[in-house]
């Protein structure tokens, strides 16, 4: 008997999903854990793996919105038929596709369209659709990703061919677009002086809209250390001229410094509820990483078991898939702690706003050349200033202070974290 894909719930809080593009079609032969279809959450966009092996016998939902635990797919043995409808019981079709254009309540809408057409199998109609971009109401018909790739790299949805259902523009047709594989694209055109730009929301983008929104609404307080960085510098030159792999920067030190000091004072690995103040075992170091599709935070999980190179290794993966959109859900989860560093962009000090339900994040600005006292002699350090922000809920501040000290102690002195 046909199994049914159901999307599944990636994690805590997801209640739905929008599939991008199916990496399998159908009739084609699926391996159980292979990967099956792209999907958007408000965090990532990833690869869902096949629970079962088997046939792709039918693809209910191609692309669009979709509930958690919905129909998307049935996979069965080869000749085998799928069943037309999800018995679920929700009353609602498995195929119907939520467009990103509201359609208006009685009209048939490209959804029900098309679930006719799957009824019926490949039509004359389809073809036709397919050879053309879609279009409602004068406007090209592109999926979300489509469009967001296609205002990023300057391409014009219009000039393109839509393999998507009834000749939708996805993902897909866009990046041949740009290695020359679909109609040349025209150039964006120039805003006028003074023109407004729309961007529209990427779900990841309402999603850090949202949570600095709830971060606002915490009584926060900063502290402020300048931390000499002649021995970090020192041995993060030494570990360049002798370890292997990934070349160890200043930020692994930080990860490994900060991990160390929140083992010694929990108080700041912890996380505010409303009944309890949660002190975490494991220090699990967030990355602000700049992504094209906006912020996002992956996490190096117990930074303070790994030796340096291993957290070199790790801090280079996560920041080069979030940089190519490839992160996984679980790289995001289970924060305990983050690290903003600006000090590539030669930003001298600045305030980051707290990450929740984490109760602190440090602010790492640029390592300047600065004239310091030194037993009473005025010298030239390389020196670098860290601002902590802290939730006022769960951390005081004599505990925040005391870690910043231990922060800063571990930086001048790293020999002590052996």
């Amino acid at each position: 008997m046909a199994s049914e894909v159901k999307l599944p719930r990636l994690g805590q809080g997801m209640e739905a999903g929008t599939i991008v593009k199916w990496l399998k079609s159908e009739g084609d032969p699926v391996e159980k854990g292979e990967p099956l279809y792209e999907l958007d959450t408000d965090k990532v966009t990833q690869e869902v793996e096949a629970e079962a092996s088997g046939v792709l016998l039918r693809i209910a939902v191609s692309e669009g919105e979709v509930p958690v635990g919905e129909t998307i797919a049935f996979i069965g043995e080869e000749g085998e038929q799928a069943p037309e409808q999800s018995s679920s019981g929700n009353g609602a079709s498995a195929a119907q596709e939520v467009d990103e254009d509201p359609q208006e309540e009685g009209s048939p809408g490209p959804a029900r369209e098309e679930e006719r057409e799957r009824g019926r199998g490949a039509s004359e109609q389809v073809a036709e659709a397919r050879q053309r971009p879609a279009q409602d109401g004068g406007r090209v018909k592109a999926s979300p990703l489509a469009r967001r790739i296609a205002r990023e790299r300057g391409i014009e949805l219009s000039a393109l061919t839509g393999t998507g259902p009834e000749g939708r523009i996805v993902a897909e047709d866009v990046e041949r677009a740009e290695v020359g594989a679909a109609p040349a694209a025209a150039p964006a055109p120039v805003a006028a002086p003074g023109e407004v730009e729309r961007r529209e929301l990427t779900s990841i983008r309402k999603t850090i809209a949202r949570r600095l929104t709830e971060a606002w609404q915490i009584p926060v307080f900063q502290l402020q250390v300048s931390v000499d960085m002649t021995r970090t510098n020192e041995l993060v030159a030494r570990l360049r001229e002798h370890e292997e792999g990934p070349k160890a920067t200043v930020t692994d030190v930080l990860t490994k410094v900060c991990a160390a000091a929140l083992l010694r004072h929990r108080e700041v690995n912890a996380q505010y509820t409303d009944d309890a103040i949660v002190l975490l075992p494991t220090a699990n170091v967030g990355i602000a990483v700049a992504a094209p599709q906006g912020l996002v935070v992956p996490v190096i999980h117990g930074a303070e078991r790994l030796r340096l190179a291993e957290i070199a290794a790790a801090r280079a993966d996560i920041v080069s898939r979030a940089r190519e959109g490839k992160l996984a859900r679980d790289d995001l989860e289970n924060g305990t702690f983050t690290i903003s560093n600006l000090g590539m962009y030669r930003v001298e000090r600045f305030t980051a706003v707290l990450n929740p339900p984490q109760a602190a994040i440090v602010a790492v600005g640029a390592t300047e050349e600065r004239a310091v006292v030194v037993d009473g002699e005025v010298v030239v350090r390389p020196t670098m200033t860290i601002t902590g922000t802290f939730d006022h809920r769960a951390v005081d501040g004599a505990p925040a202070a005391d870690f910043l000290q231990t922060v800063k102690e571990l930086l001048e002195e790293p020999a002590l974290l052996l």
